[in-house]
């Protein structure tokens, strides 16, 4: 439902507000989350853009979270990266529907209400505090690899 690079840019905020307020190095955060270096790169580079995280160069820089997790929302991350696509007209553009949707892009259109409402009510503090057996973005070699390997 969402792209890679909101994924990212959500694994990397958590992992920054788990750590916070440390800063990390992009490598550092590239290795917890298992995204490239190169692409989180940029994708840090639009998080800073929209205050997300700030970034000092130098010894003892590096990204850290540039606002309080508990201000901080899931829409807020994901609007800095890939904003949520609403529909106010007829995305084919038909004259005859004009901003009457019809009753199946009203339906994506509720649904997408939905979960921007959901991801505007979830704050980064939320998600950390959640309890659970899992801790967001835990240690260890990707899930694929932890799977056990069937023998023919």
């Amino acid at each position: 439902m969402f792209s890679k690079t909101v994924e990212y840019a959500l694994r990397a905020v958590v992992h920054l507000a788990h750590e916070s307020p440390a800063a990390r190095t992009t490598a550092q955060i590239a290795d917890a989350t298992q995204v490239g270096p190169a692409y989180l790169a940029k994708i840090l580079q639009g998080l800073a853009r929209a205050g997300i995280v700030t970034t000092q160069r130098g010894v003892g820089g590096g990204v850290s979270l540039g606002r309080d997790p508990a201000d901080l929302t899931i829409l807020d991350v994901v609007n800095a990266v890939e904003p949520i696509g609403r529909y106010t007209s007829c995305p084919l553009g038909l004259r005859t529907h004009g901003v009457r949707l019809c009753p199946l892009h009203r339906r994506v259109d509720d649904a997408m209400a939905m979960v921007e409402k959901a991801f505007g009510e979830t704050t980064l503090a939320e998600v950390l505090a959640e309890p659970s057996e899992s801790v967001p973005l835990c240690e260890g070699p990707p899930v694929a690899d932890r799977l056990p390997v069937r023998k023919r």
